[in-house]
């Protein structure tokens, strides 16, 4: 749940070890039964529920390769890179002479995922975006 929490013990007692792993995973594909992703390694494949993919999933792109932390060998985590490339599906074209200093619209990407570009951005193109901040960062 990303809680955490003080407990003082007396000197004599012993806490139990938790095994904890983060390891790289390749996205695969999503369908009906949740996100799918393939351990480079040996080819192994794990799907991951909704839920647990939820804050990610708008940057997804297939075989883009994600950490997912584990604990007791459950995984409980994913988290993208910190930048990706993503394709703009949908971007409506600026207002001619709306020049004013950073002026934004939403664009959509294959994602799914709307964000803030800038007017210049058009259908098709290639940019980066931020996954820690939700935020565009240029054109790739």
């Amino acid at each position: 749940s990303g809680l955490s929490s003080d407990h003082r013990l007396a000197s004599d007692e012993r806490l139990e070890s938790v095994n904890v792993s983060r390891d790289k995973w390749e996205f695969s594909y999503s369908d009906n039964t949740g996100y799918t992703f393939m351990n480079p390694e040996n080819f192994e494949n794990m799907t991951l529920t909704p839920e647990l993919v939820e804050d990610v999933k708008d940057f997804l792109s297939e075989n883009m390769v994600c950490e997912i932390l584990f604990i007791e060998g459950k995984a409980v985590s994913v988290e993208p890179p910190a930048s990706v490339t993503l394709k703009v599906v949908e971007s409506p074209e600026g207002v001619r002479g709306d020049s004013a200093n950073n002026v934004q619209k939403t664009a959509k990407l294959e994602t799914g995922l709307q964000l803030q570009v800038p007017l210049f951005i058009k259908e098709g193109e290639l940019i980066k975006v931020d996954t820690r901040e939700r935020k565009y960062m240029g054109r790739a």
